[in-house]
């Protein structure tokens, strides 16, 4: 009998990752129930089918991870939470989370063109709980979304939660430790999209910069949640059209409309969007249409 999981990602070539795994162990009690990759499986004690693997290469390109996990450990994956680093060249200390897929070449993982499920109500609430724990401790870092991007490709629902984005902030106690604070406290409420009620408006948001400050502003402010996030640079490079938005729909799963960044385009471009998805039925939300949390 297969076991229905929420498979935790860890890297032993991530230092972010490795700082995370560690965090959550500490934090809490898990049994040993495995190996793989030669790295020890911990179950959580007292959360159901909560797992977290540890692998061997990098994360972004490991593909098709969870049909290797059924096959070794006989254990299903139902949702992945991938533990992370995150690089900039800017340098900002950060703590993100974002769904996977690429609108463009798969240069990083992944495969060129396709997007995996995002997990929208799962990722949103993760971003407010973060921003909660930051500010309890006053953590300087800036807690927000990231647009969805690179690999690995998965055919479950996935997201990653990253600390960000040079190696001094990967090694740090304490933004590793409100991650894996954040992730146990997701986990004790919801571990799938269908946990949360049915009335949050699920959308796609469309426009703005790589850390979707739009988005993340309206998820901390509103009654909402984001599954795929495609930026404006994108848009601009040529990657997105008609079959790009379908896929972004297809795979956020009970979208319920879009949002697009207005401010961030030009104004031909948000009415030749905003006339493709009314003419197809899919509602254009404001945020004015959206009720306060």
């Amino acid at each position: 009998m297969r076991r229905i999981t929420v498979l935790i990602v860890s890297s032993t070539k991530d230092p972010a990752s490795n700082n995370i795994k560690k965090k959550l162990l500490e934090q809490s009690k898990w049994d040993q129930i495995d190996t793989f990759n030669k790295n020890t499986v911990y179950k959580h004690s007292s959360l159901k089918d909560v797992v977290i693997i540890t692998i061997n290469d990098r994360k972004i390109t490991h593909e098709n991870l969870e049909k290797e996990i059924e096959e070794k450990l006989g254990l299903k994956p139902k949702q992945a939470i991938f533990i992370s680093r995150h690089r900039s060249k800017t340098g900002e200390p950060t703590l993100t989370t974002h769904p996977i897929g690429n609108y463009g070449e798969a240069q990083f993982g992944g495969k060129t063109k396709e997007l995996s499920k995002s997990s929208p109500k799962l990722m949103t609430h993760l971003l407010r709980i973060m921003k909660k724990n930051a500010e309890k401790v006053k953590l300087y870092h800036k807690v927000c979304f990231e647009v969805t991007h690179h690999g690995p490709y998965m055919k479950i629902p996935t997201l990653f939660a990253e600390v960000g984005s040079v190696k001094e902030e990967w090694e740090k106690h304490q933004p590793a430790n409100i991650v894996a604070k954040s992730i146990l406290e997701l986990l004790e409420s919801y571990h799938y999209e269908e946990d949360f009620a049915d009335d949050i408006p699920v959308l796609v948001g469309i426009g703005g910069g790589h850390y979707a400050p739009r988005f993340t502003d309206i998820a901390l402010e509103k009654k909402v949640a984001f599954g795929h996030m495609i930026p404006t640079y994108h848009i601009e490079a040529g990657n997105i059209n008609g079959e790009m938005f379908e896929k972004a729909l297809q795979a956020t799963p009970n979208v319920k409309g879009v949002y697009i960044h207005k401010k961030s385009m030009k104004k031909s471009q948000f009415t030749q969007f905003r006339n493709w998805f009314e003419d197809k039925g899919i509602p254009v939300i404001s945020s004015k249409g959206l009720s306060n949390l």
